[in-house]
């Protein structure tokens, strides 16, 4: 059953990160001067798209994990207490 489970968790997994990886995206503008309105203030805006599509697959992959383990251990319990 495990086997069953984790190929197409990883098979989207992979397709999430390629498919998020291979996008053609234009490159970010220069920063701005920081000392050139006086706040001091260096760094900008940073690309977290990337970032959170591999975050929220291995969050689902996890989570579903956790449940398919819960529910096979309420199976396994139910089928050992009707013998």
């Amino acid at each position: 059953m495990k086997k069953d489970f984790f190929k197409p968790c990883i098979l989207g997994f992979l397709f999430t990160a390629l498919s998020l990886g291979l996008q053609a995206q234009d490159p970010p503008p220069p920063p701005p001067n920081p000392s050139a309105n006086g706040n001091g203030v260096v760094g900008g805006p940073a690309p977290i798209g990337s970032g959170l599509g591999i975050l929220l697959g291995l969050g689902l992959a996890y989570g579903a994990t956790k449940v398919i383990r819960k529910n096979s251990e309420k199976v396994i319990s139910k089928n050992s207490e009707e013998e």
